[in-house]
């Protein structure tokens, strides 16, 4: 099916142009999200009279995403959550704690906004992309840790997967010695 773009639609086209696209990619996304019409006579005409309002809306819309971009360039947001010695986390982070993470912050983002394919299952940094416009797109840092006291060393470089870095234990210097009494296990062998 052949549709007119009334917005840029990424790895698609401009506004205004004509593509052809799927049939089903047409009528269940851009037709009734309003990114496009059907590519006829009568919405050819009806687009160039409404081009004008189309291109002022559009780039009044990515006016506001930019301010919001600059607002969030280079920010970090902690996100505590419980996990087990290897860095696992007992649930996840998915696209819906982002939003809910950047709206505590004052930020308001949709869920669709939020390029997250699959959900992040272990503690550490992670870069998550936000799509605040076709045209505006940004990385914000998420720290996952299981506290605010590891976050901030997570931060530093640190890695909280280690015994040593989640007790303060240096697994390299542990010995046998220190757990096992080898003159107790000798004294049951003799019975």
């Amino acid at each position: 099916m052949e549709v007119i773009l009334l917005e840029r639609i990424s790895k698609l086209g401009q506004m205004g142009e004509t593509v052809k696209v799927r049939d089903g990619f047409a009528r269940n996304y851009l037709l009734p999200q309003g990114k496009a019409l059907r590519a006829n006579a009568a919405n050819k005409t009806r687009f160039e009279k409404e081009r004008a309002t189309l291109e002022a809306r559009n780039l009044e819309r990515k006016s506001e995403a930019q301010k919001v971009a600059e607002a969030l360039e280079g920010k970090s947001f902690i996100v505590v959550r419980s996990a087990g010695e290897t860095g696992q986390l007992y649930g996840s982070v998915a696209a819906r704690d982002v939003v809910d993470i950047l709206a505590a912050e004052g930020f308001n983002i949709g869920r669709s906004q939020v390029e997250l394919n699959t959900p992040i299952k272990a503690i550490g940094l992670h870069q998550v992309t936000l799509h605040l416009h076709s045209e505006v797109e940004l990385t914000v840092e998420l720290n996952v840790a299981r506290s605010a006291e590891e976050a901030e060393r997570q931060a530093k470089g640190e890695s909280l997967t280690s015994a040593d870095a989640i007790y303060g234990v240096d697994e390299d210097a542990l010995r046998p010695e220190d757990f096992f009494n080898p003159e107790a296990e000798d004294e049951d062998d003799d019975r």
